[in-house]
């Protein structure tokens, strides 16, 4: 069984007694969350290079010798921002379809449509070693591609962006879930900044109108969820 925390935003804990993942490490002050809630971490992924989710990052992996995930390109940015090489994963990063494995671990990374300065944004496949997989979007909007992630991947949990504006809205997300058959799912990237979505009312309404409200697993910043494998 592993646990999944929201810390608000895009940013999320996935963890088994064996493995600590950390994902998108921003703390936006309204979510109640900051770093000091992460005492131990075994990698950090970073989606893609805007502040609202390399967040703490750097930090995180000189405090807990995490491993840090990234695109090459950024990688390189977040080493030349005080990363030790030696934590980066792969010494240079990794790339799109690549499969790198930590700490029993094993993270794929594949596209999202969005914007980055540095290499180019992802999300990644996450398969926990109790087999539970978690696939956390990034910043993206819906595209057809999604469909083949629910393909090769029997996704448990999908961590998929609802606000609108800059990434997906509720509508778009609800289709992503069926395109991805994934078995829950968990909002992010709502609510944060005035410009976003501040609920998650109508992605659930478009969940429902599809058929899949029993997928939706809503947390607040700071609460967990236990999940097994399907």
């Amino acid at each position: 069984m592993s646990d999944i925390t929201w810390y608000g935003h895009s940013a999320f804990r996935i963890s088994t007694p064996g493995a600590q993942v950390i994902i998108d490490p921003f703390f936006a002050p309204s979510g109640g969350c900051s770093s000091d809630d992460v005492s131990a971490a075994d990698l950090v992924l970073v989606t893609h290079d805007h502040g609202d989710h390399v967040g703490d990052a750097v930090a995180l992996c000189r405090r807990t010798g995490a491993q840090l995930g990234a695109i090459v390109g950024t990688a390189e940015k977040l080493a030349q921002a005080g990363v030790p090489q030696g934590q980066i994963l792969n010494g240079i990063g990794f790339n799109m379809g690549g499969t790198l494995t930590c700490k029993g671990v094993s993270v794929t990374m594949v596209p999202a449509y969005h914007s980055s300065d540095s290499g180019s944004p992802a999300g990644y496949i996450v398969r926990m070693p109790d087999g539970l997989t978690v696939y956390h979007a990034g910043d993206t909007c819906i595209f057809s591609g999604m469909e083949l992630w629910g393909r090769l991947y029997a996704i448990d949990v999908a961590l998929l962006p609802v606000g609108g504006v800059f990434t997906m809205d509720g509508r778009q997300a609800a289709l992503a879930c069926e395109l991805l058959h994934c078995r829950r799912v968990i909002p992010m990237h709502w609510g944060t900044f005035p410009a976003l979505a501040q609920n998650t009312d109508a992605f659930r309404k478009e969940l429902d109108r599809l058929g899949l409200a029993d997928a939706l697993v809503e947390l607040r910043p700071g609460e967990s969820a236990s999940f097994q494998r399907g």
